[in-house]
């Protein structure tokens, strides 16, 4: 399992711990990934993702997992977002 964001894709950064002698040394940034089910009103099912917390704030403040996905661009989202998102754009023509 990747340690990789399945909304925004973010992942792990690489760079150097510094010591007070200024030596250094490569270290990894690890995103901080916790998994959450998120309920989605379209399609009117929970849905489990790996999700970083700066994500899961910005879904939070935009109103939800649906309305966070259709205002995004698909450049900005990962394939398991573009996935979900169609699934939503769907759900949401057959109910109109």
């Amino acid at each position: 399992m990747s340690r990789r964001c399945d909304i925004t894709g973010k992942g792990v950064m690489t760079g150097n711990n510094v010591s007070h002698a200024h030596n250094k040394t490569r270290r990894r940034f690890l995103p901080n990934l916790q998994v959450v089910s998120l309920f989605s009103e379209a399609l009117d099912t929970p849905i489990k993702l790996r999700l970083a917390t700066s994500t899961l704030r910005t879904i939070e403040k935009r109103g939800g997992l649906d309305a966070y996905l259709l205002s995004a661009k698909d450049v900005e989202l990962a394939d398991e977002a573009v996935k979900i998102k169609r699934r939503i754009k769907k759900a949401q023509a057959k109910a109109a």
